[in-house]
């Protein structure tokens, strides 16, 4: 479980202020919005990575933050994959393993020898994927984590949270495909200026709206 309550984060100009956002165990919350509302903000709130000026974050158990474009550090595949592990004090040849058997989970076992950086953008986000989940987190809080990804690609990845929502994860996932909420959410939570505009379960969300504001952004008008 991860969730917030009176959450507020102040920047020059701009305030971002969650009263309260919860994903349970087995759940995925879609955060949408326009650019600029506060997603990604939130998302690192969740993670930790950022101090809120008030209110609470609580995790059950740890949470792993993957951003749009994943950090890959300049060594193999697999010495890649089993990088948190390793930081987790698990010794090198268990970590290998463990990473070895997520990387066939995510189609990249034949390039495990492979330097990381000569990889493509949908290798680089299911190998940042198999890296995260290597440590077995309670919590995924994804950031865009298909943008510019062929549709191949975008399917294996959406196939991978999905699974994982099934081994009984709570995930965040921020993203700008309406399409892929839909067919991945189970709630969603729209963000605008800062401000939590609508939130409640993806089916009543989506077909539904209560807020006109929710209802231009869903429609493709612009909304700020």
């Amino acid at each position: 479980m991860i969730a917030a309550q009176n959450l507020e984060k102040r920047f020059p100009g701009f305030l971002l202020r969650v009263p309260r956002l919860r994903a349970e165990p087995g759940e995925i919350l879609a955060l949408l919005g326009p650019s600029g509302a506060g997603k990604s903000t939130l998302l690192m709130l969740l993670a930790g990575l950022l101090p809120p000026d008030a209110g609470r974050v609580e995790r059950t158990g740890p949470a792993v933050y993957l951003d749009q474009q994943p950090y890959l550090l300049e060594r193999s595949v697999l010495e890649n994959a089993a990088f948190g592990l390793r930081l987790k004090g698990v010794p090198r040849a268990r970590a290998r393993r463990a990473a070895l058997s997520w990387l066939s989970r995510v189609g990249l076992e034949a390039l495990a020898e492979r330097p990381a950086r000569g990889l493509s953008g949908g290798e680089r986000v299911r190998l940042a994927l198999a890296r995260a989940l290597a440590t077995e987190p309670k919590s995924l809080l994804l950031d865009e984590p298909t943008a510019n990804l062929d549709p191949a690609n975008v399917a294996r990845v959406e196939a991978l949270i999905g699974e994982e929502r099934h081994r009984g994860r709570a995930i965040v996932l921020v993203t700008h495909n309406l399409f892929q909420a839909k067919r991945l959410a189970d709630r969603a939570l729209f963000l605008l200026a800062g401000e939590v505009v609508e939130e409640g379960p993806a089916p009543a969300f989506f077909e539904a709206p209560k807020d006109p504001r929710t209802r231009a952004f869903l429609s493709g008008e612009m909304v700020w």
